[in-house]
């Protein structure tokens, strides 16, 4: 008994000596862990080439790194902006090209190891807030054209502002253990089984496009999962959306239909049956719109190809039993006053203005999180090029014995059945 008593302590003690050079590592400094990558365009002084900076700038937009990295009201890309996260608040930096306070006196090295591997100019841990999980995928080649186009910009002196995290999640120590059990640098490494429009499509879902980063679950130290993953997506951190999962049916129905409306609803922010509202229709507007239609494309060749959870089959759910008649008459009748003139009596909604809410998987998610907030909050699908003056919804201030019995009655219509909901869940979900 004492020999394995004596074994387990040893194994222990290994196993904290490992994790303890794992984040001591982290801590040291990046130029043990990454080699000089090889130069790139910003070193060989190729910066004023105009089509490498349209190009930084394409790749930019692909990105939407200006969502975060411009504060409302301030300039474009000179950082401010508060992201927040359930450990505290982290704000985005100063990405122009001012020496003293943004990336004026950066090497197309550092820009490079920030994106592939979370680390500042002076070797200084970034918290994963920045999503270079997602952008450690990015070619070297892609890093150098946006360092090359963020270069461009008008430099804006604006000093950065530290992160305000709480403890422990404050401390170096802390984003080491994280980065040690949760990141490894990567790079993108194309299927050969699948054809060059797939790969790219994956290329941009999951690097620049860090589409994981809000519609795949996290666990409780904020890691993000995969897209494949069927369970819902995150709830966005200071909103009140959550972001679906796009590998499940059921709570995205435009990465299941036609890949032409999957392609509109990015293009323009509205399909013939879905659109975008809240957090999706500022990357809409921000972002995929000034894609190109092949990148579209191959972004909805993608993403509809990835795995479907098993079917469950068809039938009733016994969700039919729990619904009272008189909370079904009071929600038709507050559908016929609020909702019938514009998404139907039938909930056909009109293509391409108001969106269809029979057999929407925004009304049936089993987490009715954005359906009350669609109702209570309304919106305004993105403006775009090919959706120039959309259509919006005001939002309705309904007590929550209404609020409960609208959302119920639209939850068991045109053959839906997802479960009921309550004032209870009207409180909680308000």
């Amino acid at each position: 008994m004492r020999r394995h008593v004596k074994q387990l302590f040893a194994g222990a003690l290994l196993l904290v000596a490992l994790a303890s050079a794992v984040v001591w590592r982290n801590l040291e400094g990046e130029a043990e862990l990454l080699p000089d990558p090889p130069p790139g365009a910003t070193e060989a002084g190729d910066l004023a080439s105009a089509s490498l900076i349209a190009r930084g700038a394409y790749l930019a937009r692909a990105g939407n790194c200006a969502a975060c990295h411009t504060e409302r009201g301030g300039a474009a890309y000179a950082g401010g902006r508060g992201v927040e996260t359930p450990f505290g608040t982290v704000y985005a930096g100063n990405l122009t090209p001012d020496p003293a306070t943004g990336l004026g006196r950066w090497t197309g090295a550092e820009f490079w190891r920030a994106l592939h591997h979370g680390r500042s100019r002076d070797g200084r841990l970034l918290t994963p807030a920045f999503p270079y999980p997602n952008f450690t995928l990015v070619t070297r080649a892609d890093a150098d054209a946006l360092l090359a186009f963020l270069r461009s910009l008008p430099p804006v002196v604006r000093a950065n502002r530290a992160a305000a995290l709480h403890w422990p999640f404050d401390s170096r120590i802390a984003l080491a253990l994280w980065r040690a059990l949760y990141f490894t640098p990567g790079s993108f490494r194309p299927d050969l089984r699948q054809d060059a429009e797939w790969n790219r499509g994956a290329y941009l879902v999951n690097g620049l496009g860090h589409c994981s980063a809000c519609h795949a679950a996290r666990n409780l130290l904020g890691a993000s999962g995969a897209l494949a993953d069927h369970d819902a997506g995150s709830r966005l951190p200071g909103q009140r959306w959550l972001a679906p999962s796009l590998a499940n049916p059921a709570e995205s129905g435009a990465v299941s239909g036609p890949r032409a409306e999957l392609v509109a609803l990015l293009k323009t922010g509205q399909s013939a049956r879905s659109a975008v509202l809240g957090p999706m229709a500022e990357v809409v507007a921000g972002s995929t719109q000034h894609l190109s239609d092949a990148d579209l494309q191959a972004m909805a060749s993608y993403l509809q190809s990835l795995p479907r959870p098993p079917a469950t089959g068809q039938g009733d759910s016994g969700h039919a039993t729990e619904r009272r008649a008189d909370t079904l008459a009071r929600g038709a009748e507050l559908y016929t006053r609020h909702c019938a003139d514009c998404h139907g009596a039938q909930g056909q909604g009109a293509p391409g203005i108001y969106p269809a809410l029979a057999g929407n998987p925004v009304v049936t998610m089993a987490e009715a999180r954005n359906l009350v907030q669609a109702i209570t909050a309304g919106g305004f699908p993105p403006g775009t090029a090919g959706n120039p003056r959309p259509y919006g919804m005001p939002g309705f201030d309904l007590p929550h014995a209404d609020l409960a019995a609208l959302t119920t009655w639209l939850r068991s219509a045109w053959t839906h059945d997802a479960s009921p909901l309550s004032e209870v869940d009207m409180l909680r979900l308000r």
